[in-house]
């Protein structure tokens, strides 16, 4: 069983007992995420599938925070030739991991 669902403005393809990773939600470590925050678009269950108008009516999906960390380091380079304009900038993205525990129609 599997479902699109829609988290944080993102969509992830989700199965029972994996995990992904997120844009930082809001809670603490271990918090359940709030159903309110996920949207369900698409639920498979064994091969029949139930599509959402917008979303899929009765189905839930339980979660659960684990940690909140930052991205790997992104280099941001620019450079125009010839005229010794160089800049250097970094930046690594806050994020969430969360833990499916459920899905449920």
């Amino acid at each position: 069983m599997y479902a699109i669902v829609e988290i944080a403005g993102q969509q992830f393809k989700i199965q029972k007992g994996r995990h992904i990773y997120t844009h930082r939600l809001e809670g603490d470590v271990d918090a359940v995420l709030a159903s309110d925050k996920v949207k369900i678009l698409l639920v498979d269950n064994e091969g029949s599938i139930t599509i959402g108008a917008p979303t899929v009516a009765g189905a839930t999906v339980s979660a659960k925070i684990m940690e909140h960390l930052k991205g790997e380091k992104v280099i941001i380079f620019k450079k125009k030739r010839r005229k010794g304009y160089k800049k250097k900038n970094g930046h690594r993205q806050y994020l969430t991991k969360v833990m499916i525990e459920d899905i449920t129609l």
